[in-house]
């Protein structure tokens, strides 16, 4: 099979898994804004589960995957597979050591670490005091994910996708039935929630053992930590942390300068943040991480051609599938979140509220997904420096653009902010991508978005036109505007295929392949 097939194939296992996860994680949702709306409770508690996420992103999901995978990949494919086994060990070992370190640590600093990333809620100690109470309680989260996203480098490197995607679906799982079940009997009821985190990720790594041994790594304790790749491993992860990192920085940062701003908006934050991810978690994550081992192994292999070929592909891919997304989240927000979220404690006022953040957001929607296939690019050149430098710059971006625009846009202003500076940071991340090795089909990506979104406006604004047959600040009438939202989002899907495949759209015809392929099997 081609890369580029297996590309594809890859990130269709991972959008499928990914699909079946967010669909869970907007269930959730919906049961928090409905059990707890949008107000102190949930402020603290989005706040609180912000740290160990912001860990998971920093350091699990994003230096640790980006560090180990190509290096995993090059000791898997040029000293077998062994050799392979007591590497993973090795790191499996030390990780587990290091994350229990840093697990306690977070637990005993947690005041300090609440007040500094939230100073806002110095004026509410009842906030304060909860916030830090939830997050000593859901800290050790990011020991357990960050296992989790070790199991999931050395799945995705023997080419397994999908045990690691539908994972996250135990954590939404659990944290839905806590909440529902619970919060009616502890004293403070959003305790339930962070309950449930604790819970989805003890379930998340069990998960992932048996897939493991099934495909020979049966893991073990190894304490060779002197081995030579653990040294590659952990130089590689220190500029990992801010280069792959920058967005979630930039997020978290947004919602620092959030809690300075009126009640709820951290909340308002974190619901658009969440819908934002769908599309960002089914299109965005999927082709990144299906192109990363390829990247990895044609690096290692100085398969430069092949290796820019994947890049070109992984970019257009991309483009192809997040701009439609864009454009669907814009038109549809509002409806969105009154479909969603709208009724018990969370109202029209706040939906609305939400649905501003997230039109703002979708602007970077392509943008990040760009980003999160150039950041492993340079990675798997083995070039750190690149990527922390151009992230630095996309950080202060975004903190100046949040100061400019948090005033007369408020929580508005801040996801716009985090939109712009991921265009500064894609941007950049292209010019210097092709100065390292020269042309990476830049013709080819940009006559793929255009006519992605050339495709994307008639879409858009039949999507917006059957947006009106609904009034969505009405309560109430669920299934009519279900109908409705998923009717102008299935023909919207289709008028778009239509035109990409009238406008001769190379990638359409590659995933309407695929899924006549998956059909006759």
């Amino acid at each position: 099979m081609s890369e580029k097939k297996q590309i594809t194939r890859a990130a269709g296992v991972l959008g499928v898994a990914t699909m079946i996860s967010r669909i869970m994680g907007m269930v959730r949702d919906m049961v928090v804004s409905r059990l707890f709306g949008a107000g102190l409770a949930t402020d603290a508690f989005f706040a609180a589960f912000q740290i160990p996420n912001m860990l998971r992103r920093f350091f699990a999901e994003g230096a640790l995957t980006s560090a180990f995978v190509p290096t995993f990949s090059e000791w898997y494919t040029q000293k077998g597979e062994k050799e392979a086994r007591d590497l993973a060990n090795v790191c499996f070992t030390l990780l587990t050591i290091v994350m229990a370190g840093v697990t306690i640590l977070g637990i005993l600093f947690s005041p300090a670490i609440v007040s500094f990333m939230f100073p806002g809620f110095k004026a509410q100690p009842a906030k304060l005091e909860l916030t830090v109470f939830l997050n000593r309680l859901m800290f050790p989260y990011i020991f357990f994910i960050s296992l989790v996203a070790l199991c999931m480098g050395i799945l995705n490197t023997v080419r397994h996708f999908f045990t690691p995607a539908i994972s996250t679906v135990f954590l939404n799982i659990s944290m839905i039935l806590c909440a529902w079940l619970l919060h009616d009997h502890v004293q403070v009821p959003i305790t339930a929630l962070a309950a449930g985190v604790l819970i989805g990720g003890v379930l998340q790594l069990l998960l992932q053992l048996p897939t493991l041994w099934q495909k020979g790594f049966s893991i073990r304790p190894r304490f060779d930590f002197r081995h030579p790749a653990v040294r590659k491993i952990a130089l590689l992860m220190g500029p990992s942390v801010f280069g792959v990192g920058v967005y979630y920085l930039n997020i978290t940062v947004g919602n620092i300068l959030a809690s300075l701003l009126p009640q709820g908006s951290v909340s308002y934050l974190y619901y658009a943040q969440r819908l934002f991810e769908f599309p960002q978690g089914i299109f965005t994550v999927s082709v990144a991480q299906a192109v990363l081992p390829s990247l990895s192994r044609q690096a290692a292999a100085g398969e430069l051609d092949q290796f820019k070929e994947s890049v070109g592909f992984g970019l257009r891919l991309t483009l192809f599938v997040t701009i439609p997304a864009t454009a669907g989240l814009m038109a549809c927000s509002t409806p969105i979140f009154s479909l969603i979220f709208m009724g018990g404690e969370f109202d029209y006022a706040k939906a609305v509220n939400s649905a501003q953040a997230l039109f703002y957001y979708s602007f970077g929607l392509s943008l990040v997904a760009l980003v999160r296939v150039l950041v492993p690019a340079f990675y798997a050149l083995k070039d750190t420096r690149t990527p922390v430098a151009i992230a630095f710059v996309a950080f202060i971006l975004n903190v100046v653009f949040s100061l400019i625009l948090m005033g007369p846009l408020k929580h508005g202003g801040l996801a716009l902010a985090s939109s712009l500076s991921a265009l500064g940071n894609m941007g950049l991340l292209a010019v210097f991508l092709r100065r390292k090795i020269g042309p990476f089909g830049g013709r080819g990506i940009f006559v793929t978005g255009f006519k992605a979104f050339l495709a994307s406006i008639p879409m858009a604004v039949a999507v917006w036109w059957a947006m009106g047959f609904v009034d969505w600040s009405a309560g109430g009438n669920k299934l009519v505007k279900a109908g409705v939202l998923l009717g102008a989002v299935g023909a919207g899907a289709g008028i778009f295929m239509l035109l990409a495949m009238l406008l001769r759209c190379h990638e359409a015809r590659e995933v309407v392949a695929q899924v006549r392929r998956r059909i006759k099997r």
